[in-house]
């Protein structure tokens, strides 16, 4: 049973089992809550934790997920090509939106761990929140900070992101896609990215636009002041 569950084929049958059942609590119970990126994580969590499958053994399978982040994220790309030409008539206001989002999302965390007394360097390894995986992790070693605590940090903001904008969008009326995009891609970076695609092709434009964007702001605002 041990060199079953050590093969690389079981993390990832349990990944994808995990998510379709996310996926069919999400259509019967449509709510942020259930979100299939939420559901399927709780569900991962109690797989290791209450069946023989260890953390080691689920990563064997789970970590070759993990290579297709990259080139899923480049495929983005396709979608931002698309769309090009709304892009070209709103890039001033997706740029303001993006330096506005970033400039609030490193603020807000550093006020709110000095507030509540945190840790200088667990305060640098949470602000990069809003970026994507790899470059959090850059940035938070730059800053003297915990590479494992800056992941833990953005997976939850991605969860967070595309579990509860999709509502606050139907709930403040937003019908502006590019608006729509723009808040997705800052506050949720790929995993955003990838809800703002089920609203729909412009959303998802934007946001993967917004995403890359907000990646870089964000270093040099980081870099520059922290």
């Amino acid at each position: 049973m041990a060199s079953l569950l050590s093969l690389p084929i079981c993390g990832i049958l349990v990944t994808i089992a995990c998510y379709m059942v996310g996926l069919a609590i999400g259509k019967r119970i449509p709510t942020p809550l259930t979100s299939p990126m939420v559901t399927a994580n709780a569900l991962i969590i109690l797989v290791v934790v209450f069946t023989p499958l260890t953390l080691e053994q689920y990563q064997a399978g789970g970590n070759m997920i993990s290579m297709f982040v990259g080139p899923v994220t480049v495929i983005l790309a396709l979608r931002i090509y698309s769309q090009r030409a709304r892009l070209k008539e709103n890039i001033i206001p997706i740029l303001g939106g993006c330096i506005a989002g970033s400039s609030v999302s490193l603020l807000s965390v550093w006020m709110l761990c000095r507030l509540f007394g945190i840790d200088r360097v667990i305060a640098l390894s949470i602000m990069p929140k809003s970026v994507t995986v790899a470059i959090a992790i850059e940035l938070s070693r730059r800053g003297g900070g915990f590479a494992g605590l800056a992941v833990s940090a953005v997976i939850v903001t991605g969860i967070t992101s595309s579990s509860f904008m999709p509502f606050f969008i139907k709930i403040f009326r937003l019908k502006d896609p590019v608006a729509a995009g723009v808040a997705m891609g800052c506050s949720g970076h790929a995993i955003g990215t990838a809800a703002a695609i089920e609203l729909g092709e412009t959303q998802g434009a934007i946001s993967g636009l917004s995403m890359s964007i907000m990646a870089i702001v964000t270093s040099i605002i980081y870099l520059f002041l922290f």
